[in-house]
């Protein structure tokens, strides 16, 4: 390195002389600094950049020594005294700077002396030559000497620089030798660790392998294992079921026989018991009790049933009316002797007509119409249960939001000293609504009121507040319109302690129950005590307090009221004989009115419904029940055959799409056999894994329900019953499809019957092959008319149809009928076309369409070409079925790519099919047909308890004629009852 500096600073130096001597020196330094480039492993730029500063130093020294005079010397000494000047003075400088690289000032001490000299004049020169040349001597020795010293500086600092650099090394080898050795450590460890996890992870995936093995072979012999019992069973249950199906129509006959010997031996023990209860109650009762109870029955029978017929319920009955609050319920419990209705303060307590009948009896007792318990009144604990049945009634009546219900509640209470008489206790009459009333509250509870005041023969017992103002009332004047003479009308004055205590005036009171101070007439006027304002006392309280008011009454002493008009004891006196005497006069008269309506309605039967029975809607219910268990019972008339038949062809019908479409097309794009069966394995295993066994299961429901609607709707068509019964055969259909599920291990079984029937690739003869064939033709023959019509509807209407219907294509058609003929010579160029249409051939069919002057967007190409398509490769396919008719025997025969395995996917199709539906046949005539017997029954039974539902299933006009007919009937037989007991009763 040394030595290559000291070049560059020699060529330099020599380079600044002349100019043919720069050209070659900068020729010199090009090769010097690539030669130290090289050597020191840096890069050129830098070395270049560092000599180019030495070069330029220097030209500035010989500069200076251009512009310093010196004087003429011989040529030769000149030149050597310049070579040895330059020589030295740059050697100096040289030198100087590597002792001292980092320095960038000018030459330092070592070799300034010199410098200073070489700038200095030469002396002139003497005469003595000696001199001179010893001086010439002397210098040159000197620089020797100086050069010498120089060079052993120069070799001290190189060694010390070079076992610097060796120790550096030496050094940083060690470090990295135990740098390397760290890592190599490192990378040993890790290489362990991942080598450990592998040997680990593989341990696991061996122990899971095994296991999954295990598991897949025990589920292998498991599966095997119920495959040959199922098989056992179908075979056993094929062989058992023509031994059995005779056997099960004669026991299904017998167990028909049976149930309705039963029906009529219950019916008839019903109509024993009936007749006994009925003997027994008319033994134990008194003559009066069974009159009032007769009467009571016929009012409830009214009740219950509205006439369709126009026939108006005018038998007498006790009206209660008044304002609300006035007091005419307890007015009615003071009657009753019981506290027996809802108690409330200020608010409307009853909300529907409530109708009492009073009778004798030894105990204190009340009962609901229809309700075989027995409240005593006598026990409070019953008495506040029987209040609370009777709000519960009452909330029960109202319905569509409604404030008030029309529905009677119907309620008789017998006890030692009760008048007989049947009373109807109504809402009160109202002025206002409030915000919590149903809007025309106030008219809905004045027209129920008007219902039952405008029968001629209905008894008013009007109720007036005595504690307000007489003018603040409503009652009255609804009531006199009604009853303007008041041959029919009973007037109550209640609260007449409030009102001797608030009252200035005694004459008022006086006049209102003397029928002067209002307009209003009545049979009789009546002041009554019924509380002692807001306390819930018992009625002996009530009673008590009562007379010990009218003993000590103002009123009474001046002579307002008179004693016969005093106390609830009179009033019910009063009241009863007024009923009783209503009773007399037009009871008779009533059940004539029956009689006249009984024979105009069944000279209406005789004309309408000649020949025909009345059966009233009960009677119907009971044959419609018997025939829709006929029904469910024709099930198991159908053949074998035709149920498998049936199902055959409603669960192809029902997975066709699933298998041509999406299995078979979509394997037929194989290109090799292997392709196609790998391809028709999977699709059908993960079809039979998900979803082909629950649909299997909902088209043998779909068939067995069919059936059992196709049974029912073809019945009854007869001239005797007609369509009577469909409404109610409709119902019991909609019930039967929504509720009966089917039996939940037949999902299992099925999936393992198909699975092993879909894996079954052996056509074991030419029948079948021929068959499955057939098969395949007839669904390609009607997937290729299907895709034709598709195709000519894209296209629009043909030649024929255009000339003959003058119809025309649109644009859109045009447009489709050109790259249907584009595409069609693309397909016709290749037989084998696949199904994906390649961008450069649609490019190329559109380019070729535009040529034509016919600009077709590729959306509309596409769906063209996807019914060309899909329309070629059927035909192809069928040309194929048919040349694999010779293929039985020899499949290497076959023309196709998928070698006639398309063949045997129908083959395996059928196979399922016929296994499917044999498995549901038996799956329908051994269970579910039962269970659909099993619950029909129970919904009859339901259904027969639910009057409401019978009503509305069972209608029409034979259904209502017949059912007034039995009404009237009913009616007019316990009038005729009544009249004789009333007779014998005034008899006696």
């Amino acid at each position: 390195m040394w030595k290559l500096r000291r070049k560059l600073v020699v060529l330099a130096a020599v380079g600044a002389g002349s100019t043919g001597a720069s050209k070659l020196v900068s020729s010199k330094l090009d090769e010097t600094w690539t030669d130290m480039a090289d050597t020191l492993g840096k890069p050129y730029d830098a070395l270049a950049d560092g000599f180019m500063s030495i070069s330029l130093r220097g030209q500035h020294y010989i500069n200076q020594l251009r512009n310093t005079e010196i004087p003429e010397m011989p040529r030769t000494s000149d030149l050597f005294n310049k070579g040895i000047l330059n020589y030295s003075m740059l050697s100096t400088v040289g030198i100087a700077e590597e002792l001292n690289p980092s320095s960038n000032n000018p030459p330092s001490l070592n070799n300034v002396d010199a410098f200073e000299a070489a700038k200095q004049p030469m002396p002139p020169p003497t005469t003595n030559g000696n001199g001179v040349a010893a001086k010439l001597e002397e210098e040159k020795e000197r620089l020797k000497e100086e050069t010498l010293a120089n060079e052993k500086l120069e070799d001290e600092h190189r060694e010390k620089l070079e076992k610097e650099r060796i120790e550096q090394l030496e050094k940083l080898e060690k470090d990295q030798i135990a740098k390397l050795e760290k890592l190599q450590k490192d990378q040993n460890e890790k290489l362990e660790k991942v080598v450990r996890n592998h040997r680990e992870k593989e341990k696991l995936a061996r122990q899971v392998r095994e296991k999954e093995e295990k598991e897949l072979l025990e589920k292998q012999k498991r599966i095997e294992n119920e495959n040959l019992k199922l098989k056992e069973e179908l075979c056993a249950a094929e062989s058992d079921n023509h031994k059995t199906e005779t056997d099960l129509r004669k026991e299904l006959l017998k167990l028909q026989e049976s149930y309705k010997k039963e029906l009529d031996k219950i019916r008839s023990e019903n109509e024993k018991l009936k007749y006994m209860i009925k003997n027994s109650t008319v033994k134990n009762a008194t003559v009066k009790k069974s009159i009032i109870d007769m009467y009571a029955d016929v009012l409830d029978t009214l009740s219950d049933n509205d006439s369709a017929y126009n026939i108006q319920d005018h038998l007498p009955r006790i009206v209660v009316v008044g304002d609300q609050s006035s007091g005419k319920t307890s007015v009615l419990e003071m009657i009753i002797r019981a506290r027996i209705f809802p108690r409330g303060h200020g608010e409307m307590m009853t909300r529907s007509p409530v109708q009492v009948t009073l009778g004798e009896g030894n105990r204190h007792t009340a009962q609901f119409s229809g309700c075989d318990r027995v409240y005593d009144l006598a026990s409070e604990a019953e008495l506040y249960e029987l209040r609370k049945e009777v709000e519960r009634r009452m909330r029960k009546s109202i319905r569509n939001g409604e404030t008030i219900s029309s529905e009677t509640i119907s309620l008789t209470v017998k006890g030692p000293g009760l008048h007989r008489m049947v009373l109807v206790d109504l809402p009160g009459i109202i002025s206002t609504e409030t915000s919590g009333m149903r809007p025309k509250t106030k008219e809905a509870l004045a027209e129920m009121c008007s219902s039952f005041m405008r029968n001629p023969n209905a008894i008013i017992l009007c109720v007036q507040d005595g504690s307000i103002d007489a003018e603040r009332s409503n009652v009255t004047s609804i009531v006199q319109s009604h009853d303007p003479k008041g041959k029919r009308t009973i007037f109550v004055l209640t609260k007449v302690d409030l009102a001797e205590k608030n009252m200035t005036n005694p004459t008022r009171v006086k006049k209102i129950l003397e029928g002067k101070l209002f307009p209003m007439k009545a049979l009789g006027y009546y002041a009554v005590v019924t509380g002692r304002g807001p306390h819930d006392d018992s009625i002996d309280m009530i009673r008590e307090y009562e007379e010990d008011f009218f003993s000590r009454s103002k009123l009474f002493k001046s002579g307002a009221f008179r004693a016969s008009q005093m106390s609830t004891s009179n009033l019910s006196l009063a009241v009863s004989d007024c009923f009783w005497k209503m009773v007399g006069d037009s009871v008779e008269q009533q059940a004539d009115n029956f009689k006249a309506a009984r024979y105009n309605l069944e000279a209406e039967w005789r004309n309408t419904f000649a020949g025909l029975r009345e059966m009233d809607r009960n009677d119907l219910f009971e044959k419609a029940k018997d025939d829709i268990l006929d029904d469910i019972a024709a099930l198991h008339k159908l053949t074998p055959l035709e149920w498998e038949t049936l199902l055959q062809e409603n669960l192809w019908e029902r997975i066709q799409s699933k298998v041509v479409d999406n299995i078979y097309l979509e394997a037929a794009e194989c290109k090799s056999s292997s392709h196609f069966n790998t391809k028709v394995d999977i699709a059908l295993k993960d079809w039979t894994d998900d979803l082909l066994p629950q649909i299997s299961i909902d088209v043998g429901w779909a068939t067995l329900f069919k059936q059992l609607q196709n049974i029912m709707q073809s019945k009854n068509k007869d001239h005797e019953i007609g369509d009577l019964f469909q409404p109610l055969k409709a119902n019991i259909l909609e019930t039967v499809q929504a509720d009966h599920t089917w039996q939940a291990n037949a999902l299992k079984r099925l999936s393992v019957i198909q699975k092993n029937a879909l894996e079954d690739t052996a056509v074991t003869n030419k029948m079948q092959w021929d068959n499955s064939i057939s098969f395949m033709e007839q669904i390609l023959r009607e997937r290729i008319g299907l895709a034709t019509e598709e195709l000519d509807t894209t296209i629009g209407p043909s030649w024929t149809e255009r000339w003959s219907g003058w119809r025309s294509r649109s644009p859109l058609e045009l447009q489709c009928v050109a790259a249907k003929n584009e595409l069609h010579k693309l397909l016709v160029a290749d037989e084998v076309h696949g199904k994906k249409l390649e961008n450069d051939e649609l490019t190329t069919v559109r380019k070729n369409l535009q040529t034509q002057g016919v600009d077709v967007p590729y959306e509309i190409i596409c769906k063209v070409w996807e019914k060309l398509y899909k329309l070629t490769f059927l035909n192809r396919a069928l040309t194929s079925a048919q040349q694999c008719r010779k293929a039985f025997y020899h499949r290497n025969i076959a023309c196709n790519a998928v070698e006639c395995n398309d063949v045997v996917l129908f083959w395996r199709a059928t196979r399922m099919l016929e296994i499917t539906s044999n498995a549901l046949r038996l799956q329908i005539m051994n269970t579910e047909a039962q269970r659909l017997e099993k619950e029909v029954k129970q919904y009859l039974e339901e259904l027969s308890n639910d009057e409401v539902k019978k009503k509305k299933l069972i209608t029409g006009k034979r259904v209502e004629l017949a059912e007034e007919l039995r009404r009237v009937r009913g009616i007019q037989d316990r009038l005729d009852m009544f009249i004789d007991e009333l007779k014998k009763e005034q008899d006696l």
